[in-house]
């Protein structure tokens, strides 16, 4: 059979067969090229956004490490200092004059002397709990600095009742004493439901003034009834604590590190002291 006048020559067609192998081979080399190139930036880019990763990680943990290492070696630094001071020195004269007590109670078997003792016992560990409130009301938590004041305005309302019920033993014969002292235990137990959501300062200067006054009725009376001499030193103490108490409530100050806490602190240390020489003449 003889071949149309157009039509390819077998070897022409071989021709077009080989170029196109040749182009289609190369198209194949090409893409792969660009496969390969492609995988390869990929590559580069996940190690160095891996490396930028490590460094980042690296950066965080040295910030780390140096802010932990600097609140470590960070000195604590007090609020208040001479407030810590003058409450814990206020303390530790009560809690020496309330041991002399005690003991002068046991000697004599006195229950008023005991009575007595027992508020400045209670006064010493309340000046112990507020020095570490104002001293360290930057470092301890909101809740140990709410404990410590719940601590220190319970611990003044036992410090009243105390000095309270001691006057009342002394002073009233047995009929009228258990009434009163059953009143003042009343009183107590009112204060410290009350203080339970209450935290004003100024509920416990109504409880412990309350019970300065009373104190303070019944110590003139005896000083000029009886001539007592423990009652002059008492009328004493509590006339000077309430000179302290106004000097704390004006906000007086002698210096920038001396503020009214300091001075009521000082002046409740020599009242204290008259208290002690006129509880060691209370006698039931």
């Amino acid at each position: 059979m003889g071949l149309a006048p157009n039509s390819p020559t077998p070897l022409r067609n071989k021709n077009l067969c080989i170029n196109s192998s040749v182009v289609c081979c190369q198209s194949q080399s090409s893409v792969l090229s660009t496969q390969s190139f492609l995988s390869f930036r990929a590559d580069v880019h996940l190690g160095y956004c891996s490396a930028r990763q490590h460094e980042c990680t690296k950066a965080r943990r040295d910030k780390v490490t140096t802010t932990r290492s600097d609140e470590i070696t960070k000195p604590m630094s007090l609020t208040e200092p001479t407030t810590l001071l003058t409450d814990y020195g206020l303390g530790a004269l009560c809690l020496w004059l309330g041991w002399k007590l005690y003991a002068l109670a046991a000697s004599q078997r006195q229950t008023a002397v005991t009575l007595w003792a027992g508020a400045f016992f209670s006064t010493a560990l309340a000046s112990f709990v507020g020095g570490t409130f104002h001293g360290f009301t930057l470092i301890l938590s909101s809740i140990i600095l709410a404990g410590l004041w719940k601590v220190t305005v319970y611990l003044t309302g036992f410090s009243s009742f105390f000095l309270l019920s001691a006057v009342l033993m002394a002073g009233l014969p047995p009929p009228v004493r258990h009434w009163a002292l059953a009143l003042s235990t009343l009183k107590l137990f009112v204060y410290l439901a009350w203080m339970v959501t209450h935290d004003d300062f100024l509920f416990v200067v109504y409880d412990y003034g309350s019970a300065m006054i009373l104190i303070l009725i019944f110590q003139v009376w005896a000083f000029y009834k009886i001539q007592s001499s423990a009652a002059g030193w008492i009328v004493g103490g509590i006339l000077l604590s309430f000179v302290g108490a106004a000097i704390q409530q004006s906000g007086f100050s002698l210096h920038q590190h001396f503020n009214h806490n300091d001075l009521f602190h000082i002046v409740q240390m020599g009242a204290f002291y008259l208290l002690y020489r006129g509880g060691k003449g209370l006698r039931a």
